[in-house]
């Protein structure tokens, strides 16, 4: 008895997979009436597929941006520490030995004037 339900679902089996191939299960009332719900799953399908696109997209472009940020702030401390440099008191007397201008050798005197 139990060779029989073996052979009866064997064929059941079979006759399932050939009316898949042969596109006979679409006309079946069942299957109709699970076509909504159906393309329910397959619209859902796509937009976790789009939402997946979407994040891997977002984080590429993270991705960029912080090696730009990074790229960005070594520029910003290279560029503070030549201004550093040229800002030094021995850098300014030399840029302005170039140009013809001398630095004072004399130190400042303080001038009083009496308000009598």
């Amino acid at each position: 008895m139990s060779k029989k339900k073996k052979t009866i679902n064997g064929k059941a089996a079979a006759n399932s997979v050939q009316s898949f191939l042969g596109g006979a299960f679409l006309i079946n009332k069942r299957t109709v009436r699970q076509l909504p719900f159906l393309l329910f799953l397959a619209s859902l399908g796509l937009v976790y597929i789009a939402n997946s696109y979407y994040s891997e997209k977002t984080i590429r472009r993270t991705d960029k941006l912080q090696r730009e940020l990074k790229e960005l702030r070594y520029e910003y401390i290279s560029t503070k520490s030549q201004l550093m440099q040229m800002q030094r008191q021995s850098q300014i007397a030399k840029m302005l030995a170039k140009k013809g201008i001398n630095e004072s050798l004399v130190p400042p005197t303080k001038i009083f004037i009496n308000n009598d």
